[in-house]
């Protein structure tokens, strides 16, 4: 392969120009300070922290207690049966137990107790909303799946004002329609939530 010279005095020359624009060796013309400074006003007007107005979550989204819930998909594994629920005991009362998941130990946690919402017995008809993040696993209960939705963030509003301790950290928000948003995250995260079939961690 042929070897090309290079051309040094092309390379000072571009160095040189490059060097007092830097320092401010290539006057601007009036026009173009204006056109930068108003451009430099427009960027500052834009108050921070602004929410983009099209961002949107797609969220999985499940009946409990007369309540509707979602998750983001990002982190649902799936959903299946509740079957062969195990107690375990010192657990906190809002884990309803664990299950055996094709050999995989997972705490099913129940957030009608979680969020002090009116309990009701459980059946084989309810639904285990699988999540999981790294080596991470968790199961909400349901009593039913309502499907797949996409719900833009602006809409988000503030949690349940009944949630007024550390509940409040997983929800990200709730829609205008009640449609209570859990971070999936922080469920998966914390380490109080964290049990296996010898109990919590």
């Amino acid at each position: 392969m042929e070897r090309r010279a290079i051309d040094w005095e092309a390379v000072h020359r571009r160095l040189a120009v490059v060097e007092a624009a830097v320092s401010g060796g290539l006057e601007r013309s009036p026009e173009e300070t204006r056109r930068i400074l108003e451009a430099r006003a427009r960027a500052a007007a834009v108050p921070p922290g602004k929410p983009d107005e099209s961002a949107r979550l797609e969220v999985l989204a499940f009946a409990l207690a007369g309540e509707t819930y979602a998750v983001e998909t990002c982190h649902v594994r799936e959903v299946c049966q509740l079957r062969d629920l195990a107690l375990v005991p010192c657990t906190p009362p809002f884990v309803a137990g664990v299950i055996n998941l094709r050999g995989r130990i997972l705490a099913v946690l129940d957030l009608r107790r979680f969020f002090d919402l009116p309990a009701r017995g459980l059946t084989e008809l309810n639904r285990v909303v699988v999540l999981r993040g790294g080596d991470d696993e968790l199961g909400l209960l349901a009593d039913s799946i309502e499907g797949v939705r996409s719900v833009a963030v602006s809409e988000l509003q503030d949690g349940l004002p009944t949630l007024t301790d550390a509940r409040a950290r997983f929800l990200k928000g709730v829609t205008g329609r009640r449609l209570a948003v859990l971070d999936g995250g922080r469920l998966l995260e914390d380490a109080g939530l964290k049990v296996d079939d010898r109990g919590a961690r």
